[in-house]
């Protein structure tokens, strides 16, 4: 037998993501995903070091603060951005250039109206938001001076996350990582500048630091497009194709529908994180301190596991909608054996440097590191289950299910963990918190292979033809040619 063809890239330069082999396309196209993940996480430490070096600890607080309303902000628009993604992988899978274009053209138009509004709500709301969090009076001012800033910026953000997974889906990784590449370049390196002043601009103190990432997410949105636009990539709109910035009705019910459920799932995670918080804060600075630095380096454990169900997403997506179903499986398996040893070694690597690395956020004399490393040493490694989990997650939702993996994860989260926890705090002491993540993550790791391995998501239906048919009787209804349009190259 013949080896398979490797992946044959589209005029744009895009993966045909159905065709050659599975494990090698797995991992090239997830790494570009990790590197971007790895920016972002860099961009915001870069960031928080100079507004705490330039402005204070008072400063770097009111970040936080402003920061944790963004975060419920971008839990959503995730959730509908995968949504998109989705139908855009089925379709291009298809060979459905208008079914791309349509998905993509009705999740920008939806994007666009609800980032704005957002910007302008949150501009007015931001004093009762900032209140809601009990963020202490003095840094309040601080605070709401950022968060006002960051939010004229929220329009550019979550169309450049939009674009940057459609991307994903019609098989570029490359593109989105270089133009993360240049808005980090830009924010990094504006953050100094504009919070200090320079030349005519006046020093705008910790509002600088917004500024930055909103003058950078702007310049990187432009770039983008004009570059999609330069390359004719899949994603672009011309002509008669404008129109599909009108959402479409069917299109729309999907992206809502399924973006909801991968919106908060986001938002369990954070509730969840939360609720951990709180119990840790019960034991004393040191554990509260050592738990913080410990979520740190956690951060980056999880971003191999993040990535690949990423690209699991991604290429399943694709062979669903090519028919693809054998392939789907392999996909999966490769998925799981990527996670299980890209995460492994990070663990390893981490653990053997975590002292170091705890250092430099604590001092190398900290009472905080030994704690810190008891608390590594038993949790980090329940990132290899969790990443199975997003795995197995990530192919589900790429037929459209997407509500039992939510409630997989809520079971695993709050039940499993924060209950476990809370209730031998008391006899266990602080050992049981760090041992909950063990139970969370294999509990929801169980019910998640169950539900892969005898659920009925395969049964759903292929949720971008069914949503392409009706689309296009809509269309063909009402006698516009957009419904019609082919493929342009």
């Amino acid at each position: 037998m013949s080896a398979p063809a490797p992946p044959k890239p589209t005029p744009g330069g895009q993966r045909d993501l159905t065709v050659g082999p599975i494990g090698s396309t797995l991992v090239l196209f997830a790494l570009p995903t990790l590197g971007s993940n790895i920016l972002q996480s860099l961009n915001g430490s870069i960031n928080a070091i100079w507004v705490g070096r330039l402005l204070g600890e008072g400063a770097l607080a009111a970040t936080s603060n402003a920061n944790i309303v963004m975060f419920l902000m971008f839990a959503l628009g995730f959730g509908f951005g995968m949504a998109a993604t989705i139908l855009v992988g089925q379709s291009m899978g298809r060979r459905d250039m208008a079914g791309v274009r349509r998905a993509m053209g009705t999740a920008i138009g939806l994007f666009s109206v609800i980032s704005v509004g957002i910007a302008a709500i949150g501009w007015v709301a931001a004093p009762a938001l900032l209140h809601l969090l009990a963020t202490p009076p003095a840094i309040e001012a601080m605070a709401l001076s950022y968060l006002r800033v960051i939010f004229l910026a929220l329009p550019p953000m979550f169309l450049g996350v939009l674009i940057s997974m459609g991307l994903r889906g019609v098989g570029d990784a490359v593109t989105p990582l270089l133009f993360m590449i240049l808005t980090v370049v830009l924010d990094a390196g504006l953050n100094p500048f504009l919070i200090r002043g320079i030349g005519p601009v006046p020093p705008l103190g910790i509002a600088g630091s917004a500024t930055a990432t909103l003058v950078a997410n702007y310049v990187g949105l432009v770039a983008v497009v004009g570059y999609i636009y330069a390359r004719d990539l899949p994603l672009r709109l011309r002509g008669a194709e404008f129109r599909f910035l009108w959402p479409d009705a069917a299109l729309l019910r999907v992206i809502l529908v399924k973006g909801l459920p991968m919106g908060l799932q986001m938002l369990v995670m954070s509730l969840s994180g939360l609720f951990m918080i709180g119990l840790v804060n019960r034991l004393g600075v040191d554990t509260t301190a050592a738990y913080g630095v410990s979520q740190q380096l956690c951060t980056y454990i999880q971003m191999p596991a993040l990535a690949i169900g990423a690209a699991v997403s991604a290429m399943a997506a694709q062979n669903i909608g090519a028919g693809l179903w054998p392939r789907v499986e392999r996909i999966t398996r490769a998925g799981i054996v990527a996670n299980v040893l890209m995460t492994g070694l990070l663990v390893v690597a981490l653990l053997l440097v975590d002292r170091a690395a705890f250092a430099l956020f604590l001092g190398a004399n900290s009472p905080a590191i030994p704690i810190a490393r008891h608390i590594q040493l038993i949790s980090s490694w329940t990132f290899i289950p969790f990443g199975v989990t997003l795995v197995l997650f990530g192919t589900v939702r790429a037929n459209g299910a997407v509500l039992m993996p939510l409630l997989i994860l809520t079971f695993g989260l709050f039940v499993a963990r924060i209950a476990f926890a809370w209730t031998l705090i008391g006899s266990w002491g602080a050992d049981v918190l760090w041992w909950s993540f063990w139970v969370s993550s294999t509990v929801t790791l169980a019910l998640a292979a169950l539900y892969y391995r005898y659920g009925k998501w395969r049964r759903g239906g292929m949720v971008g033809q069914a949503v392409a048919a009706e689309a296009h009787e809509q269309a063909c209804a009402d006698g516009e040619p957009g419904g019609r349009l082919q493929p342009a190259g």
